[in-house]
Formats: structure tokens, sequence, C-alpha cells
């Protein structure tokens, strides 16, 4: 086995990031050695490409970024017995403590410790990564491989809308990034009546109706709070999925919710905003969810039973395939807002 590997590494603390050889990654005991067959690109790695204030207070250069992936088991430790070479897997990239009360609890998701591979440790975007192998995921052969690297975001769609209620409810998804194009088609597969998708940019209205959305609504020039309202019979909708992170989303999120509602709060927004807690929360008397990462493992398994079951037709969010060779022009790609799913492979096969 060669010595060195192709990775994207995030070199300095300053925009960019480069294609370099460095050296193959060592694994521990309890590790397993992947070597990536295809990686996708998040919203993270282009806030870590683009060196923002987030990126500054998170990131210690040198770093591989990369935290979606699939791939194949080329080596592992001699404590690992779950796994075997040759098997294709992906994996958890949200490394729990197993130690915190939440970890303890049944909220490995929101360990206090947690460290993220790919953030706070090297990643995948890189012909090979390592993982611990209580984070790993054996892939179902019925689950189609372009999307085994899709897992982690697809996650978080399905950890958000399985939060509650949703058979025979009336949703509203603000913000239709790949994860909210995601979270269309779980509900969809999960018995959802009408799906509102609320979008500024036109691409991704686009993508929604593809992702069979009834209603794909721009807030900028539509009047989103009236449509709604009148094709809810003036209740508002049963479920809010926030996905934008936009002040003006969540409080049109907070304005459609019906009473007795659920809204369930995925977007990360960069400052604080301000709501009418007695007009907008209390006396509306709706349920109000903050939504981390995936469940471990629970979220694991529904998203793999969906998938198995040929519930999810995920591709039209797969917009564009890249040699990894190309990574910075992928990153300039999906600053245009007309990419989505931006799929990378190592090897340069497509």
């Amino acid at each position: 086995m060669a010595k060195t590997m192709m990775a994207v590494v995030k070199a300095e603390a300053a925009p960019g990031a480069e294609v370099r050889e460095v050296k193959i990654p060592e694994y521990g005991r309890t590790d397993v050695l992947v070597k990536v067959e295809m990686a996708s690109i998040c919203g993270t790695d282009l806030h870590i490409y683009e060196w923002d204030r987030w990126a500054q207070n998170r990131i210690h250069p040198p770093l591989i970024p990369g935290h979606e992936f699939c791939g194949e088991v080329v080596a592992f430790g001699d404590e690992v017995t779950s796994v075997k070479e040759g098997d294709f897997v992906s994996a958890e990239m949200h490394v729990a403590c197993g130690k915190c009360l939440q970890c303890r609890t049944g909220e490995a998701h929101i360990c206090q410790h947690v460290k993220i591979i790919g953030v706070d440790a090297d990643g995948a975007f890189a012909e090979y990564v390592v993982i611990p192998e209580t984070n790993i995921w054996k892939l179902d052969p019925e689950i189609p491989k372009e999307y085994a690297s899709i897992l982690d975001p697809l996650g978080n769609a399905v950890h958000t809308v399985l939060a509650g209620e949703i058979a025979a409810k009336t949703v509203a998804i603000t913000g239709c990034g790949p994860i909210g194009l995601f979270a269309i088609a779980v509900a969809r597969a999960v018995g959802a009546t009408t799906v509102f998708a609320i979008e500024v940019n036109e691409h991704r209205r686009r993508l929604a109706k593809e992702m069979k959305a009834d209603f794909a609504l721009d807030p900028s020039k539509e009047d989103v709070t009236s449509i709604v309202m009148e094709k809810t019979s003036g209740l508002g909708v049963d479920v809010v999925l926030e996905m934008a992170g936009h002040p003006d989303a969540i409080r049109t999120g907070f304005d459609i919710v019906r009473r007795g509602g659920r809204i369930s709060l995925l977007g990360l927004t960069s400052k604080p905003i301000s709501l009418n807690f007695s007009e907008d929360i209390i006396f509306k008397g709706i349920t109000v969810q903050g939504i981390n990462g995936r469940r471990m493992y629970q979220t694991w398994f529904q998203m793999t039973a969906l998938l198995k079951a040929g519930k999810l037709d995920l591709h039209p969010v797969i917009t564009d395939r890249i040699a990894m060779k190309d990574f910075p022009q992928a990153m300039e790609r999906l600053k245009t807002g007309q990419a989505s799913k931006i799929l990378v492979y190592p090897n340069g096969t497509k």
C-alpha cells in the first residue's frame, strides 16, 4: 500500500484550499481506514474555504475538510470486530465522547464534547480517511451508491421531519438548500399532505418542484403568509421545518404555523433575532424544537429503511460531479447559487 495520498488541504488561516500530496493517515486499535470512493460538498465546507468568521473561530489549520462520504474498508485496528476488508461504508462524522450526561441518556447527537471529522479532525476530501469503528455505518447493497455519500445531510432532513407527527400533516419548508430539498422527499415519503417550499433562489425553487413540493414560493416577490393561509383554510400549516437560518425565514415560519403546530429549527443563524414570544409561541401553543445533526443511531436506521424501500428519489439534488483535483472550481460553482449537491471523486472517475 502506498504511503502517500492526494487530499484537499486547508493549509493556512486564510481563504482557499489546495490539493496536495500528504501522508496516508495512521489508524489506531479501534479505528477503520477507509478508501474514499466519493465525497460530497456541504455548506460548512464553503465556510471553511472562504474562511468566514465561523471558520476563523472553529477551524485550526492545517486541516483536510470533508464530512460526507462513502468508501471501502481497506484496513483496521486489531480491536475492530464489526467490519472486514472490502465492506462498503459511510460514517456518522460526529464523534461523541460517550461519557457526558447526554451520551449516557440517549442524546449523543448533542454531546457536550463532540468532535466532528472534517471540522475538528482530518476528513474525507482525500483518498483515505480514518473513522472510529463506533461511527462506521455499513451500507446495504440496495442503497444506490450515489446516495451513499450524502447520508449525513439526508440524516439531518430525516431527523428534522420525523421529530414529530408528520403523516397527514401540512408542511412548510423554509430554505431549500440540499437538506431542505431532501426534507421535501422525506415528508412526502412518510405521508405529508400539502408541502410548501419557501425559497428566494430560483434554481432551488425549480428543484423543489422536481422534489414534488406542491407549492414553491418566492418570499421576495410573493406574500407567502397570505398564500399559505389561503391554501390551509386560514389555519396555517401543521409543521414548519426551518432550514434557512435567515431571520426573515424564521419569522415567516412563526407567522404561518397554525395554533398548536410544530416548528423544527435546523438552520443556523449568524446573529440573534427577535421574536414576540407571547404572540408567536405562548398564545399559539406551538412546539419549538432545536434540531442538531442526526440521532445516533436511530436516524441512520430510519433513513436506511426509507432508501431500501425505494421511497426517496434524491437525484434532482445531485447537480454536479467533479474530480477532487478540481475542488477549487467546485467551490466557485457552489458560490454561484446554481449548484446543489456536488459529488467529489478522489480518483477522478465520474
